[in-house]
């Protein structure tokens, strides 16, 4: 299956991903910028905040209370917020598009 993870800047990387992985085992494994993985997919650091693409939105699902209460404390949080490590990665997932936060880079 195929991901694209958007950088702030608009530079685009599509990795191919194993089902059953996490959209933050993709990117680590794929050496993608902006997608850290401090807590190793523990849900418990909130380095692999994610935008997911409002067309994937209903696919990849709401994220739990404690996911919320992670990305709660980030100051660029929107709608769409989600932590890579978070979601896995089924078949109906395949052409996920990810957006990384600006902050994710500095």
């Amino acid at each position: 299956m195929q991901i694209t993870f958007l950088s702030f800047d608009g530079t685009s990387y599509t990795v191919d991903a194993d089902e059953g992985m996490t959209a933050m085992e993709a990117a680590i494994n794929n050496g993608i910028d902006g997608i850290e993985g401090d807590c190793g997919g523990n849900c418990n650091c909130a380095t692999c905040h994610v935008f997911v693409d409002p067309k994937w939105s209903e696919q990849v699902g709401e994220a739990s209370p404690m996911e919320e209460a992670l990305l709660a404390s980030r100051s660029d949080l929107a709608e769409n917020s989600r932590l890579a490590c978070q979601i896995d990665l089924v078949p109906e997932l395949d052409g996920l598009v990810l957006q990384m936060p600006e902050s994710q880079f500095i």
